[in-house]
């Protein structure tokens, strides 16, 4: 039976852009979070390494500034960089409130131990041990399954959105657990979806992340932004049972040296910040070896470190690389480039909000411009919470005077049928990730480019049919929205006529000495 529900905030996504926003919403609103899976199944659970934030009395905003738009090879919007940064220390001290235990130094005043990554030129990344992202994920969760505004609906999947006179009023969700589609309404509709890394063969994110706020704002009319640039994490590991785990940039913050199969050092041959170079450089120069020497991977070699400082530093690397047989306190860690992080996406202001009326989009779902061609190590979780925040206080400000939705009509199942060809589902599944693995990757030319978007529209044709006629189900929905996300991903780097930073193309190997955004618009057909 399909069931209508009615609250004021509705928002798409459960990881720390959602539950920061959430959280943050005055307390007589009443506000919907909707999972995908269960609570702590989003990216934001599985991050290791840290929060990027000016805490350090020997940091500095512009410090913080100046490394982010380095990093995002001077297409960041510094206007967005210096928000975010500027909100980095109370965003830290909210967190602390809510109850995350960051790691402490063992000095009298127990302050915060801070390390460093690739593209910083200080110690600002704030953590908790090497499983940061599971401390904020599991505290903002309790927080959220405490608070009496807050209803959390697990197992449920957002299909499309619901507009009204060209303004977003809700969605409809199918409930994986009766297989029915519901729909939700609220005066205010929040995508927090994360990025889109699924879309490729090899890739550290977990099995959500679609790109499903992506398309879902793209089909309601919003424009996207800088699609082509994708991150690859330079260090996941490299083993058949380890499936997408990552191997923290904080091991080579703390002198973890990149190795070939021989033992050799090499980043320094490719930027003289050796391996604490930005991730576009470090990916890039293991992929250049990899090919080079027809290697599966290469090292992460930590060995050279005590085991004490190891087990108190990377306890979750260390238990995971042991279940494996690897021994990190002996033995280099193979690895290797993996999807990690999509860095354009909705495009959005300071407040969050979209092209769409009512409608925010928040965390790795959106485009921000805080993170240009390359983000930089640590500056994802701080965008989330910062965002949340902003978002939050917009909706707070405007909800009084917010006209109610007009009720939405149920979803229409009369002239569809269950479907007995789920194998064609996995297949196309497959191709999408496969295609956009060998000709979207690390490295692109035109002709890689041009054959991936004929298979994308192709793909989508049949896939929008299989839409059409069958009922919908978790894996159609993740896979219409992973191919016309790829599809922008392609589309966004056909049109870049240069290399710049996570875009690198043999075709275009210089960089242009201006940097320009690119945008798609629904309302523009190719």
């Amino acid at each position: 039976m399909n069931k209508h529900f009615q609250h004021d905030v509705l928002i798409i996504g459960s990881g720390a852009a959602g539950l920061t926003m959430a959280l943050q919403l005055p307390k007589h609103l009443q506000v919907a979070v909707i999972c995908k899976s269960e609570l702590n199944e989003g990216s934001t659970f599985y991050a290791q390494g840290g929060i990027a934030a000016v805490l350090d009395n020997q940091d500095s905003v512009d410090s913080h500034v100046d490394d982010t738009i380095a990093a995002g090879a001077n297409l960041c919007h510094s206007d967005a960089v210096k928000f975010t940064v500027e909100n980095s220390r109370n965003t830290i001290q909210w967190l602390v409130d809510q109850g995350v235990q960051f790691s402490r130094n063992t000095d009298e005043q127990q302050s915060f131990h801070l390390t460093k990554e690739g593209g910083h030129s200080q110690r600002r990344i704030i953590h908790a041990a090497d499983a940061t992202g599971r401390a904020v994920s599991e505290t903002l969760s309790q927080r959220a399954l405490e608070a009496p505004n807050v209803h959390i609906y697990n197992q449920r999947v957002a299909i499309n959105l619901i507009m009204d006179n060209e303004r977003c009023q809700g969605a409809y969700v199918l409930n994986r657990n009766t297989d029915h589609v519901d729909v939700f309404q609220a005066k205010f509709v929040a995508l927090a979806t994360g990025g889109a890394s699924k879309a490729y063969l090899y890739t550290s994110n977990p099995d959500g992340a679609s790109g499903d706020g992506i398309a879902m704002a793209w089909r309601a009319g919003c424009r996207v932004a800088n699609m082509e640039f994708n991150q690859f994490h330079p260090t996941c590991l490299y083993h058949s049972q380890a499936k997408s785990f990552l191997i923290t940039e904080a091991i080579r913050g703390e002198g973890g040296r990149l190795l070939l199969p021989n033992g050799e050092r090499f980043m320094e041959r490719f930027d003289k910040r050796g391996e604490l170079a930005p991730r576009d450089i470090v990916a890039r120069a293991i992929d250049h070896e990899m090919k080079r020497l027809g290697s599966d991977c290469v090292y992460l070699d930590i060995s050279h470190k005590s085991p004490e400082f190891l087990l108190h530093h990377f306890p979750t690397v260390k238990a995971r690389c042991l279940e494996l047989g690897i021994d990190i306190t002996r033995d280099p860690i193979p690895v290797v480039p993996a999807a990690h992080y999509t860095c354009g996406g909705v495009m959005v202001d300071s407040r969050g909000r979209t092209d769409v009326a009512n409608l925010y989009a928040i965390g790795e779902t959106s485009f921000t411009g805080l993170h240009g061609a390359n983000r930089m190590a640590s500056n994802s979780l701080l965008e989330c919470m910062v965002y949340g925040q902003s978002a939050a206080a917009d909706i707070a400000a405007q909800h009084a005077s917010a006209p109610e939705p007009t009720t939405a009509a149920v979803w229409d199942e009369s002239q569809v049928t269950n479907s007995d060809e789920d194998v064609v589902i996995s297949h196309n599944w497959d191709e999408v990730r496969r295609f956009m693995w060998d000709y979207v990757g690390i490295v692109r030319t035109d002709k890689r480019l041009q054959r991936a978007l004929r298979r994308a529209k192709l793909l989508q044709k049949e896939i929008n049919e299989y839409y059409r006629n069958y009922k919908v189900s978790n894996d159609l929905i993740e896979l219409r929205n992973l191919a016309m996300v790829a599809e922008l991903i392609i589309r966004s780097a056909i049109s870049r006529k240069e290399s710049r930073g996570l875009h690198y193309t043999l075709d275009y190997p210089e960089t242009d000495s201006k940097a320009i955004d690119t945008i798609l618009d629904p309302a523009i057909k190719d």
